[in-house]
């Protein structure tokens, strides 16, 4: 009876298993694409890890210490082999499918000595042979490895052995060296995988500004779009744009940092920037962008082109009939265009095409203290997005849409920026009774609902859940604010402008294009409140570029692809120092934000952990080249080799120490000193874990990645 059970058991188990493999080769075959993309993400990070394992188990076997398990990924047991008398003895999940104790006996009293550890899974392939001392494995876990050999104990001092291949009766100096193994491959494996990604050539963002944010530590300086930085610091060879970043999140607070540029006109300048926090932006930045191309991106939204007649590939070549050759030739050409669209040419496949966009009126819409104003004039806010999950589900009834002018919000009329952040923030969890203006093919209707602001998790700001740009379409007035050096005109709040300088205007396109028309002369502007009061004020358009600070924008968000440049060798030495600088700036770049972090320049909640990394490894392989991705795994292989080499156990710089401490003193450790520091050093290391991990998925549900 007994026997029959276990064979039911057995088949129950292998029934299970069965289910389990050909639920995953369905999900396999069904998904091709996004399994081979997860294929070369587990690949990628297993080589870091295999690299840096087996720099510890080769030193370990030139030491001829005995090295009992070589696992990439951590217990339970995914696979295991090792070399038998019998021949290859192979483990499946052992862990999950353990056999009967008593069958355990039964066999050993058989003389086919099992191990308690062995599953339904084990057996044996091939004839007989030598018998090897290591199983190699492949652990469940994947978010690391390990070397086990024998006489190593981590949380406290080996017991005693007179065996000679153990790693407790081995010198110091041998100890340390196998320890330290593991961060030396990692270094030179970055150094091998650089020299190779340019000796072949790998496209990076190049240091090129692409847009640089108002009242931002660029702006100040003078910075403008189409600027390339040639040096930082002193330092010049092979920039590309992370460059910039890492020099703004990695500074001290309040330190100088001091760039070479090079202008769209060949001049070059020298300029000393101060990174700041800014709005949106989760480290110190100077408020730059990476430059885009012409090139229409690919997008997993595909209805985002339905109102540009673009498609994914398209390569912009004029704009409003300027032939452009770069993105910020074609963003300066509509910000001056002063019309509600702007007439594109594009090349798709050899064939032109010409599409019609909706531009819109831009401002600086993100600081409390400013608005985007013209001569003072303040425009309407119109919604541009809305989003309804999330924490602001408490809005999915609210009758609003993108498009929709904002009249009134509590009891404020025609509320700008600074005032709809401020009835917003003081405004947490109370419906809010709202106006907007909505156009429909018939015409516009005033639409009546309510919004509630919610107060966000992890934060003191309070959002109703909407992007806000400025209504261009209508000539009316917001309000008017006073301007430093030109003060304000006296235009009363909802007044519609009817003319500038004498001509009839219908949006604010018009009276831009006027104002720009008559720079220098005096320009005068009517307008009406009702059928009983209008007026008319008048004011020299001295200088537009200071006064006017809103410009032409595209009024749909058309993803470009960022502009990349071939960083290549020119030759084996070249590919040499190349692969040699890119190792040192990433290892320097991971030890000023580790020191950074310790002093608070810079927030845990920017680190990322192994659910970050596979979501940009998986981004960068869907997205780009393969050779950006070997760059990347190079970039992780530098990371891992400083972290490990941090002075605290568990990592492999704590165990240093220790064996530093046992040299000087001619004694191992105290064990239960080593064990407190090792369990100490533990939970540490967990807390981070979950937090970064915690990080990672909200970013990853939320779309912060």
């Amino acid at each position: 009876m007994a026997k029959q059970i276990n064979k039911q058991d057995k088949l129950l188990k292998l029934g299970v298993f069965l289910t389990l493999v050909i639920a995953a080769v369905t999900l396999i075959v069904t998904h091709l694409e996004t399994f081979g993309i997860i294929l070369l993400v587990v690949l990628g990070f297993g080589a870091v890890v295999l690299i840096h394992e087996f720099g510890h188990f080769i030193v370990a076997k030139l030491s001829d210490i005995h090295v009992e398990a070589f696992s990439i990924g951590f217990s339970p047991v995914l696979f295991g082999i090792k070399k038998t008398e019998n021949g290859l003895c192979i483990r499946i999940l052992p862990g999950f499918f353990k056999k009967e104790k008593k069958e355990e006996i039964a066999e050993e009293s058989m003389g086919d000595k099992k191990s308690e550890e062995e599953g339904l899974y084990t057996f044996t392939i091939g004839g007989k042979c030598k018998a090897g001392e290591t199983e190699y494995r492949i652990g469940l876990i994947p978010f690391g490895g390990f070397v086990k050999m024998l006489g190593q104990e981590d949380t406290k001092t080996p017991e005693a052995t007179d065996d000679p291949r153990s790693y407790a009766n081995k010198s110091v100096h041998t100890r340390m060296a196998v320890i330290a193994a593991g961060v030396v491959f990692n270094i030179i494996s970055a150094i091998i995988i650089f020299i190779t990604v340019f000796t072949i050539g790998v496209e990076l963002n190049p240091p090129v500004i692409g847009g640089v944010a108002p009242d931002s530590p660029a702006a100040r300086a003078g910075l403008e779009a189409g600027d390339e930085v040639i040096a930082i610091d002193g330092k010049g060879k092979y920039l590309d744009f992370s460059n910039i970043q890492m020099a703004a999140a990695l500074s001290d607070v309040n330190e100088a940092v001091k760039m070479k540029i090079k202008k769209s006109d060949g001049v070059e300048r020298n300029i000393t920037l101060i990174a700041e926090v800014l709005p949106g932006v989760p480290v110190r930045a100077f408020g730059v962008v990476p430059a885009e191309s012409l090139t229409v991106a690919n997008v997993d939204e595909p209805n985002i082109f339905a109102e540009t007649g673009l498609q994914p590939g398209d390569i912009i070549t004029a704009v409003n009939g300027e032939d452009v050759t770069t993105a910020w030739q074609m963003q300066q050409i509509i910000s001056n265009s002063f019309k509600p669209q702007a007439q594109v040419l594009a090349q798709r496949n050899g064939e032109k095409i010409q599409a019609d966009i909706p531009l819109e009126i831009a401002g600086v819409t993100t600081n409390d203290d400013r608005c985007g104003n013209i001569y003072s004039i303040v425009p309407r806010l119109k919604i541009s997005f809305v989003n309804r999950e999330g924490e602001f589900s408490a809005n999915k009834d609210a009758d609003i849409q993108p498009g929709d002018v904002i009249l009134v919000i509590a009891d404020q009329n025609t509320p700008t920026f600074p005032e709809l952040r401020k009835i917003t923030t003081q405004s947490a969890d109370i419906d809010l009774p709202i106006k907007v203006l909505r156009t429909y093919a018939q015409g516009e209707r005033i639409i009546s609902t309510f919004v509630r602001p919610v107060k966000l998790k992890d934060s003191n700001e309070v959002q109703i859940g909407i992007a806000v740009a400025l209504d261009g379409e209508h000539p009316v007035v917001a309000d008017t604010v006073d301007v430093n050096g030109f003060g304000k005109l006296d235009i009363p709040r909802g007044a519609t402008i009817e003319a500038v300088d004498g001509e009839p205007v219908s949006n604010f396109f018009d009276c831009l294009r006027i104002i720009h028309k008559n720079k220098g002369q005096r320009i005068s502007i009517d307008y009406r409140v009702n059928s009983e009061i209008a007026g008319d004020v008048a004011f020299m358009d001295n200088d537009p570029d200071k006064f006017i600070t809103v410009a032409c924008t595209l009024g749909r968000a058309i993803p470009f692809k960022p502009l990349e440049r071939i960083y290549k060798a020119t030759g084996p030495l070249n590919a040499v120092e190349m692969g040699y600088q890119r190792t040192i700036m990433f290892i320097t770049q991971a030890y000023v934000t580790i020191k950074q972090a310790l002093v608070g320049n810079v927030s845990p909640k920017n680190f990322v952990g192994p659910i970050g990394i596979a979501h940009a490894s998986f981004t960068i392989i869907k997205e780009r080249s393969l050779t950006f991705y070997v760059y990347f795994m190079g970039l992780i292989s530098a990371f891992i080799a400083v972290f490990n080499f941090l002075p605290m156990l568990p990592f492999d710089g704590g165990h240093i120490v220790m064996l530093a401490i046992e040299k000087i003193k001619g004694s191992p450790v105290d064990e239960r000193v080593q064990g407190a520091v090792t369990y100490v050093g533990l939970g540490l290391v967990l807390i981070l874990f979950l937090y970064v991990t915690f990080n990672d998925v909200v970013r990853l549900f939320t779309g912060w990645f």
